[in-house]
């Protein structure tokens, strides 16, 4: 009886905190946490039933060694201070002051799940998608189960953007299916790519080479891949005396430059053997979608203004319109111009900058007031910076917010003395049973985990994805 007395009363007011997203922003978070307070339970929520965010269905299926990041992840998720708790919506299943009342701290790192508008003329157009869609949907999400893009009907596709993510949508188009095989791909868009006609892919970008938001790693494979010509106009590349001091400063964007200089000069090899082709288009804005007369609101083309670079302060140019157009025909736009993040009822939100106003991660109501910010609730990832940066660009991200809760917590702003202990994890498992909310726990996961490698392996594949939550739930029941 003595050991169940001490034992409660050590841990009979252990800080209580509840992560939203569990993807690398959010296990980073959770991981720093448990290391930093030897007394945190952190819970891990998320609306989807499967764990780990854009590390399972953002990362392209052709980088698997990108993905080995999970294993840490599975780490911390059996930790027994922590916990994971798929379907689980913020919003409709719980709201973000029940949260905050069950919990001491709240952090939200659920990533921006939307799309920046281009708000141009015919966006509605079928055959127009955003790169996030196409991702999940070749990724296997379940909410990119019915997107089924028109990969038969057209043999040129137009992608809006020149980031990381805009070249993995155009390697995945461009990529022998052979090669794709072998991946973690959706077994569905396997099939589909299987019968693509696409053979011709534009990656076009408002501003010049020496802008390119790519990395030299990503555009250095997709200028390998097998059997595909690349087309660049030289003049594109011809530097302005801002240009050569942007790229002096920067080292990824003169390596990017230098291997689009290298690109431009190599002749296509296959030139009409029916092989396919990648062109770089530089200093164009999209101005409008062209309705095709065959189809009825069917996208046929691009309708671009030519764009010129104007300096806006040092190292820093923008793209303004000339008052020249060109099109572009085609049958499929993808448009990688930006992830955004939705807000949630009770949560001070930057509509401009689509991020929540915040002080080292510390929640502001009053973004020009620093000094009080909401207590216990803060944020961490992309829904704090913005939609930018790489899988470790997260593990800063994340210690930088819990260094603001550690210091909260010295100041005795989250746990006051005289405060009853926060039902925590029970409560909000209370909660949900009463709402009757399926939730899916990590080691339900991990059934999944290892059917999806088992049909894998009979496919000669990492793992073959149970893509609909009809099928991995059926899979834990």
């Amino acid at each position: 009886m003595m050991f169940c007395l001490s034992f409660s009363s050590i841990s009979s007011n252990p800080l209580r905190v509840c992560v939203v997203g569990s993807g690398p922003a959010g296990f980073y978070t959770a991981e720093k946490m448990l290391k930093a307070h030897q007394q945190a339970q952190v819970d891990i929520i998320d609306r989807l039933p499967t764990p780990f965010g854009l590390v399972r269905s953002g990362v392209a299926p052709d980088h698997p060694e990108t993905k080995i990041v999970i294993n840490q992840f599975s780490r911390v998720a059996q930790q027994e201070r922590c916990s994971f708790l798929g379907n689980v919506n913020l919003g409709s299943s719980i709201s973000l002051s029940e949260l905050r009342e069950l919990y001491h701290v709240v952090v939200l790192a659920y990533g921006a799940e939307s799309d920046r508008s281009l708000g141009i003329p015919g966006e509605n157009l079928k055959g127009v998608h955003s790169a996030r869609e196409f991702v999940w949907w070749y990724n296997g999400h379940p909410d990119g189960q019915n997107l089924e893009p028109d990969l038969k009907s057209t043999d040129t596709a137009v992608i809006l953007g020149q980031g990381n993510v805009a070249l993995d949508v155009a390697r995945i188009l461009l990529r022998p299916t052979t090669e794709l095989a072998t991946t973690d791909i959706a077994s569905h868009a396997l099939a589909t790519l299987e019968e693509s006609s696409i053979r011709v892919v534009y990656l076009v970008g408002r501003r010049g080479p020496a802008q390119a938001a790519c990395t030299a790693k990503e555009l250095r494979e997709i200028l390998g891949i097998h059997n595909v010509d690349i087309f660049i106009q030289e003049s594109d590349l011809l530097l302005t005396p801002v240009d050569e001091e942007e790229l002096k400063s920067n080292r990824i964007q003169r390596r990017v430059h230098e291997l689009l200089s290298k690109a431009a000069r190599s002749k296509p090899k296959h030139t009409g053997l029916n092989q396919r082709e990648l062109h770089f288009v530089f200093f164009r804005k999209p101005n409008s979608f062209q309705e095709s007369k065959e189809r009825a609101d069917h996208v046929s083309g691009v309708h671009f203004e030519k764009t010129v670079l104007q300096g806006v302060s040092s190292g820093k140019q923008i793209a303004i319109g000339s008052g020249e157009f060109e099109d572009i025909k085609c049958g499929m736009v993808l448009k990688s111009i930006g992830y955004k993040s939705v807000p949630v009822d009770g949560l001070p939100f930057d509509h401009k900058r689509g991020i929540v106003p915040n002080d080292r991660g510390r929640v502001l109501s009053d973004p020009s007031n620093p000094l009080v910010p909401e207590n216990g609730l803060y944020v961490c990832g992309w829904l704090k910076r913005g939609p930018t940066g790489i899988i470790g660009t997260n593990l800063y991200c994340a210690e930088e917010t819990v260094s603001s809760i550690s210091e909260d917590l010295e100041k005795g702003r989250l746990i006051p003395s005289s405060a009853l202990p926060k039902p925590g994890r029970e409560g909000l498992l209370q909660l949900l049973h009463d709402r009757n909310v399926r939730t899916v726990s990590f080691s339900d996961w991990e059934k999944i985990d290892s059917e999806e490698k088992r049909l894998g392996s009979s496919r000669n594949k990492p793992r073959e994805k149970l893509a609909t939550r009809d099928e991995l739930y059926k899979t834990i029941s």
